[in-house]
């Protein structure tokens, strides 16, 4: 199946492009400004495609230039489905503010509406899936999401500020590619909206505080409640790679040495491993789950990249100076045994492994 992404760049394009890349069985085609600006590529986008999520838009700016591109986005998009008599499900990634007399509000309402009459008019399925506040890793502060603001000012020791303490709906964008995936294999069509996770504003700031407070302290948060889970994960995408490795408190008495390796609120397994020299382990990622690596004895290089870049974030790390990196979700890792003896590792995931739903994806690192 061949899946098209619009506005691919974007925070829900990108989570959406991960979700098709781990699961597998679908080939992505991309769209990002540059097709949109060149009529013919736009052409070349939409042909062949089973079905396409409509994601580019524009949030923030002027009201009227936010209202005029969003509209004459959707527009440029079924002219190219209209030129090359292509018929694919369009899932539109639509919003609540549709409910407001604003500039975006009317944009994304125009927008729906373009595409609504050329599925009408051309046979074609079209779901119409309005969505609540979307958060998620390397969102853009002050653009995607309050999420990402809050997330962006704590890392940096920022002060956030509350301008508007309303009642927000988090969806985690992972969730929405979730949906627009079901809504493409299941050919849905109309208007769906999806819920969300009712939070005032001033609470999520509250919460994030106190997730950072925890984790600086070198105190896992109990993540038993997924949306603890997905603000955490989020929160550390910002976090990374300024705050590791962290070094840990080395106690040392006649008797030898001792440090405490994980402190954490919630469940999770922990397991050691030897690695012979010259050997590396790993090389796959993660959607959800938080995995610790740290080095007890000899001496290792560890490798981190984020999916679909080519910046290879390298730590070296040694039992000599007991310190742990925490992988941060949608990036790749490895860890290499890079002395002349074995290398000791112990590692930490806050969840059982579980074979049936590893949460686990192949992929190199180089």
């Amino acid at each position: 199946m061949k899946i098209g992404i619009t506005g691919a760049d974007g925070l829900l394009g990108y989570h959406f492009r991960a979700l098709l890349h781990s699961s597998g069985g679908c080939e992505p085609c991309l769209a990002g400004r540059q097709t949109f600006a060149d009529q013919a590529a736009l052409d070349r986008f939409v042909g062949g495609l089973d079905g396409i999520a409509h994601l580019a838009g524009m949030n923030r700016g002027d009201e009227g230039e936010v209202e005029a591109t969003n509209t004459a986005l959707a527009a440029s998009l079924v002219a190219a489905l209209e030129r090359t008599g292509s018929a694919p499900i369009v899932v539109y990634a639509n919003s609540t503010h549709i409910e407001r007399d604003t500039g975006y509000g009317r944009g994304k309402r125009a927008a729906a509406e373009h595409l609504s009459r050329w599925a009408g008019a051309s046979g074609a399925k079209f779901c119409d899936l309005v969505l609540p506040n979307v958060f998620g890793e390397f969102g853009r502060p002050y653009y995607n999401s309050v999420v990402s603001t809050f997330c962006h000012q704590i890392a940096a020791g920022e002060t956030p500020e509350i301008h508007v303490d309303g009642v927000i709906e988090l969806v985690h964008a992972q969730d929405v590619g979730r949906r627009i995936q079901s809504a493409i294999d299941e050919g849905k069509s109309g208007q769906v909206r999806m819920a969300g996770t009712p939070i005032r504003v001033s609470a999520l700031l509250e919460r994030l505080r106190s997730l950072h407070g925890e984790y600086v302290g070198q105190v896992v948060p109990d993540l038993g409640d997924p949306l603890d889970l997905r603000l955490f994960n989020t929160l550390r995408s910002y976090m990374f790679p300024g705050h590791y490795p962290v070094v840990l408190n080395l106690r040392s008495d006649d008797r030898g040495s001792l440090f405490e390796a994980v402190k954490a609120l919630g469940s999770g397994q922990t397991f050691m491993s030897s690695t012979h020299p010259g050997i590396t382990r790993g090389n796959h990622y993660h959607l959800r789950k938080l995995e610790r690596f740290l080095v007890v004895a000899g001496d290792a290089e560890i490798r981190l990249r984020r999916l679909f870049s080519d910046d290879v974030k390298i730590f070296r790390v040694s039992g000599g100076c007991p310190s742990y990196i925490d992988m941060p979700t949608f990036y790749t890792h490895s860890i290499t045994n890079v002395g002349e003896g074995d290398t000791i590792t112990l590692f930490w995931a806050n969840e059982i492994f579980d074979s049936d739903d590893p949460d686990t994806y192949a992929e190199a690192v180089v």
